[in-house]
């Protein structure tokens, strides 16, 4: 099957958070506050790919409000976090969703992410992670993490699935201004 063939069944996208969403870093000042940098072109994929019917979720092994806050703002229900075993959380939101694993891609940069990266229709990584998870995926991005990978990753599964046209309209031909 092909990456397009297989981004073409994607039901459900999961995605680990430091790395994928971020560049992995955690900057954590005097007062123990934790900050996260989002890419915004990122979050605008997600939200595209949420338009056009595409469940999306997060797990991740750290437990941090930033995550909490941006998962509020892009509408995302499905957040995992502090999970010592991805494995076991993925398999429960599959059976929650009913959705088939060849049915799910998930995105992910690290050690932790391999027994689910290598068990799903589509594993995807990005491509400043390291060798023994890129040789083992379906996907490496162009970009790194937290810098455009998961918006490459969502307008491909749109294509894919023939949605890009009907959620991306209203920026490519909008009404003239002044007409609601």
């Amino acid at each position: 099957m092909t990456l397009e063939e297989r981004l073409a069944r994607v039901d459900l996208l999961l995605l680990d958070v430091d790395g994928v969403l971020t560049d992995g870093r955690v900057v954590i000042d005097d007062d123990g506050v934790e900050t996260k940098a989002f890419d915004v072109t990122d979050g605008h994929g997600l939200k595209l790919l949420a338009r056009a019917g595409v469940e999306v979720g997060l797990v991740t092994g750290r437990r941090s409000r930033v995550v909490e806050h941006r998962a509020a703002e892009l509408g995302i229900r499905e957040v995992h976090q502090r999970v010592l075993d991805k494995l076991v959380v993925v398999r429960e939101i599959l059976t929650r969703l009913d959705i088939p694993p060849d049915r799910v891609a998930y995105m992910g940069d690290d050690l932790v992410d391999l027994p689910v990266l290598t068990q799903v229709g589509v594993g995807i990584t990005v491509a400043d992670a390291p060798a023994y998870v890129r040789d083992r995926v379906h996907w490496v991005t162009d970009r790194p993490g937290g810098r455009g990978a998961v918006r490459e990753v969502c307008e491909a599964v749109l294509k894919a699935r023939g949605s890009w046209g009907a959620v991306t309209a209203k920026y490519f031909a909008p009404p003239p201004l002044g007409v609601p």
